[in-house]
């Protein structure tokens, strides 16, 4: 082959590109097919998959299989898979978007059956589930607890794939009586 190789360039730089895209192609790649078929899908089965993910900001929320091929994304790319994901396994989940003093605001998915969030940041640690009370103020607290900062505001969304839009549902203060709150009455 190599001899047929040298004597056709063209060949050549055709196997050259073809070996180089294939190298670029992991072949260990996550689908969402991969993760909606899986039947012993958890919370904690999700988070794992995502350990060698980096962090790379981005808007708008990136589809499924791009922000999965790419290995890289943000809290809302995971939040939002995460929601997706364990919602067709079954589980109850509500995505949290918390704006904090002085910091980007951050997305997580809590999931009722764990009474705990999956949060991006925590991808890369033993323990990827984040216990938390229920309430949107329980939630927002420990996601600014974790960034070592104050929260202003706190909102549950909604997303689809389909739509590709946010929609913000209740959303509370930090500076109301917790006895204000929506979720908590």
């Amino acid at each position: 082959m190599m001899v047929f190789l040298q004597r056709n360039p063209g060949q050549w730089l055709i196997a050259t590109v073809v070996i180089g895209l294939l190298a670029l192609v992991r072949l260990d790649a996550l689908t969402l097919a991969d993760l909606l078929d899986d039947s012993r899908l958890t919370p904690r089965r999700f988070a794992n998959h995502f350990e060698g993910f980096r962090y790379e900001y981005g808007a708008p929320i990136l589809p499924a299989e791009i922000f999965l091929a790419r290995r890289a994304g943000d809290c809302d790319d995971y939040a939002v898979l995460a929601d997706h994901v364990l919602t067709h396994h079954g589980y109850e989940t509500r995505m949290i978007h918390v704006r904090m003093v002085g910091r980007v605001a951050h997305a997580v998915c809590y999931v009722t059956e764990t009474k705990a969030y999956l949060d991006f940041n925590n991808r890369v640690y033993m323990m990827p589930l984040e216990r938390s009370g229920s309430s949107i103020r329980q939630i927002a607290t420990k996601v600014a607890r974790s960034f070592r900062a104050n929260w202003t505001s706190a909102s549950e969304f909604t997303y689809t794939y389909e739509e590709d839009r946010k929609h913000f549902g209740t959303t509370i203060l930090r500076t109301e009586p917790a006895s204000l709150d929506p979720d908590t009455r």
